[in-house]
């Protein structure tokens, strides 16, 4: 396997479950999880999921696929955009 292909695999395998990554890291880490509750008590749950999704396509420069994935690590999602 050249490397190009490993890295390609990779990183498309992990931009799949980036957003996943993302929250379970707000929840494992005190003081980025009580940043996030304070934010889904001020502006409510949705709308502080949505923004931080938007937030990882633009910082990531990611696309959206055509399917969400329902299964999720996180407690803090249900599902989330499946990104290439």
């Amino acid at each position: 396997m050249q490397l190009h292909d490993l890295s390609e695999s990779v990183l498309s395998k992990f931009a799949q479950s980036i957003t996943d990554a993302v929250f379970q890291f707000i929840q494992n880490d005190k003081e980025l999880m009580s940043e996030y509750l304070r934010s889904v008590e001020k502006n409510g749950l949705d709308a502080t999921n949505r923004h931080l999704g938007k937030a990882i396509k633009t910082r990531f420069y990611l696309e959206n696929d055509t399917q969400r994935m329902d299964a999720t690590q996180s407690t803090l999602i249900k599902s989330h955009q499946i990104f290439l």
